[in-house]
């Protein structure tokens, strides 16, 4: 084997480890996030969860990427102990599907369909329509279909040239030797769990030990203790993961530790007493990539079936290394929850950050809400303590707006779709409505709290329009929540012709004010103090217009909300005119 020979080795491993990080991107795109969502939300069933585990982790080839997310869910509150057990478990059965999918490189035979599926045939395929996809397709679904093909072709490509720059390593006597060393299970076991803590990917280290196993030179004893310490090494993202964060965080790492050291520890104790009297004639025959996917899966099911029904051992110790002491943050400050969800691990799973994000900007919405509506209470009768309440409740919405905002920026960067960018930049447009209109809930809890001070009121005149007006207000606030909650596109069409009222309430409650000034019925300062309460109201309803504008553009290429805005005006002018004029008479001031 000369220099030419390992430069091939290594151009091979460097093209296979490419194609499995840009095959999983495609995955992930492909899925936007979806499975990860569906995860968090239906693992209460220990056999679902172990079921969602393994699929998720099929789907996005990763076990590793699976458990840290976990991680995130056990740390962020939104998954219990128990239930993140369920889904470890089944990480670690569909981790073993690329190794079925690499088992292809060993296929021989001489009929069509055993040529078909050799990498060597099909790869070329897959390479020339997925770059032409990408080329051509301007689709973002197609052009992650494209992305799939491309990467598994390029994975495809290096572990074929992989294995084949390796083939004259069985000629040499001191390879053979080193992998014959590799037998005894405690240093095989150490090689596997080092390249796979190293790579920090056991499905990039399993590829690798059936490339090996194409130059004939690696046998089943020593395949074995290898593959047992792959297992175990793939737990070290976790564990990285898990340091630093809170204790349920913690445990979820250590579970995951405990479960591959405890299978792995039992099978090797099993396997080799038995063998010290059965004698497995198979350990000394060259293993093949199909044994090795073979033993990879056969070896996680059987250890999921036979720890199924003593998971609750796992919690135990993950309890005992880290036990209960001071109760969380999360626990004691429950309006503060959302903000948890907004855990950096999920970054690398974009579609699952953003609905964590989308989560967090509905609760601020609600808190903006609240705090506008116990504003606006206030003018009627003022409490001291309502107040404190209005201004805790804009701190906590400007601290939301602070953290969603860092977190959106930070999401920003990875690759997200099309859809997902647009949705992200409309969070941000929105997130700074919410925290504005919370900003003008505390201008009109001044005013009241001027009023109330000064110990004056408005006149039964102002305050029956100011009645109306509030009304109105009430109304565009409640219906713009709701359509950013529900993304309600059709109640979206809704909030436009209310801000229009509202302006022309705002309009003629001033007019209204400045002729009772000239008749002596009013005075200039509770003139200043009803412009100030009008003024804001005006301004929350332009920020719901922004909102509901925002979400009806969420399907259009060019962001631009005013542009946007005179175009939908434009339109359907006629039927705009006419809603408003609806709402005229239904808000009339006496």
């Amino acid at each position: 084997m000369d220099i030419f020979n390992i430069l091939t080795m290594v151009g091979g491993l460097a093209l296979f480890l490419y194609g499995l990080d840009v095959l999983g991107d495609g995955l992930k795109k492909a899925s936007g996030g979806t499975l990860e969502i569906i995860l968090e939300k239906l693992t209460s069933n220990k056999l679902m969860a172990i079921l969602l585990g393994a699929g998720v982790t099929a789907v996005i080839q990763s076990s590793s990427a699976t458990t840290v997310m976990v991680v995130g869910f056990v740390n962020s509150g939104i998954m219990k102990l128990s239930q993140a057990v369920g889904v470890i478990l089944g990480a670690n059965v569909g981790t073993t599907v690329t190794a079925w999918l690499l088992s292809l490189t060993g296929v021989e035979g001489s009929s069509l369909f055993l040529q078909l599926l050799k990498p060597s045939s099909f790869s070329p395929i897959l390479a020339i329509v997925g770059v032409a996809m990408l080329s051509m397709c301007r689709k973002e679904r197609d052009k992650n279909a494209a992305t799939i093909m491309v990467g598994f072709a390029v994975l495809m490509t290096g572990m074929d040239t992989m294995s084949n720059a390796v083939k004259p390593l069985a000629q040499i006597p001191e390879f053979t030797n080193i992998l014959l060393a590799f037998s005894n299970p405690v240093l095989g076991m150490l090689v596997g769990l080092v390249l796979t803590a190293i790579m920090q990917s056991s499905s990039a280290s399993i590829g690798i030990l059936q490339a090996m196993c194409v130059s004939g030179a690696v046998s089943y004893s020593t395949a074995i203790p290898i593959i047992m310490g792959q297992n175990v090494g793939d737990c070290v993202a976790a564990l990285i993961s898990g340091a630093g964060a809170g204790k349920p965080a913690r445990r979820a790492a250590l579970i995951n530790l405990y479960y591959k050291m405890i299978k792995a520890a039992v099978f090797m104790l099993i396997f080799y007493t038995i063998n010290a009297f059965v004698h497995f004639s198979f350990l000394g025959k060259p293993a093949s990539a199909l044994g090795v996917a073979v033993l990879h899966t056969a070896f996680n099911v059987a250890s999921v079936i036979l720890i199924y029904p003593f998971t609750w051992v796992l919690e135990k110790l993950a309890y005992l290394t880290i036990p209960e002491g001071v109760e969380e943050p999360l626990k004691k400050e429950p309006a503060r929850q959302e903000i948890q969800l907004l855990d950096p691990r999920f970054l690398s799973t974009p579609g699952l950050a953003l609905e964590q994000c989308r989560n967090a900007a509905v609760t601020m919405a609600d808190l903006a809400r609240e705090g506008l509506f116990l504003a606006i209470g206030l003018l009627e009768k003022f409490d001291k303590k309502t107040a404190a309440k209005v201004i805790e409740l804009e701190e906590l919405v400007d601290h939301y707006e602070d953290e969603l905002g860092s977190y959106l920026v930070k999401l920003s960067s990875k690759h997200l779709r099309a859809k997902d960018s647009q949705e992200l930049t409309i969070l941000l447009h929105c997130i700074g409505d919410f925290e504005r209109i919370s900003d003008h809930a505390i201008n009109i809890m001044e005013s009241a709290q001027e009023m109330h001070e000064k110990k004056i009121y408005f006149s039964r005149k102002a305050q029956e329009e100011l009645t109306i007006f509030t009304r109105a207000v009430q109304d565009i606030v409640n219906t713009s929540c709701q359509v950013f909650r529900e993304e309600d596109l059709e109640l979206a069409y809704k909030v436009e012709p209310l801000e229009e009222l509202i302006d022309h309430l705002n309009s003629e409650v001033k007019k209204r004010h400045i002729k009772r000034l000239r008749k002596g019925k009013c005075t200039i300062e509770m003139g200043f103090i009803l412009s100030d309460i009008s003024t804001n109201y005006e301004r929350v309803a332009d920020h719901c217009s922004n909102i509901a504008l925002c979400l009806l553009q969420l399907g259009e290429e060019d962001f631009g909300t005013h542009g946007y805005q005179d175009s939908l005006l434009g339109q359907e002018k006629e039927e705009f005119t006419a809603q408003v004029e609806r709402l005229r008479e239904s808000y009339q001031l006496p």
